[in-house]
């Protein structure tokens, strides 16, 4: 598998140590599950639940001029 390194300063390390030390997991799968998550082309989890959940008569569907 192809290796990647990136420079991170002191205090994102700690908290991406934390994370994984939290899920039981290396620091490397942690970090590759994230930007994995990160990169899919999907929608975000209960993104659906969200329509219709505005009540304001501001946001309305604008009918197209020909």
């Amino acid at each position: 598998m192809p290796q990647l390194s990136i420079y991170l300063d002191a205090e994102t390390i700690k908290k991406i140590e934390k994370a994984a030390a939290i899920e039981n997991t290396s620091i490397s799968k942690w970090v590759s599950a994230r930007l994995t998550g990160h990169l899919e082309n999907k929608w975000p989890d209960n993104y659906s639940n969200l329509f219709g959940s505005i009540k304001d008569d501001s946001f309305c569907v604008e009918l197209l001029k020909d």
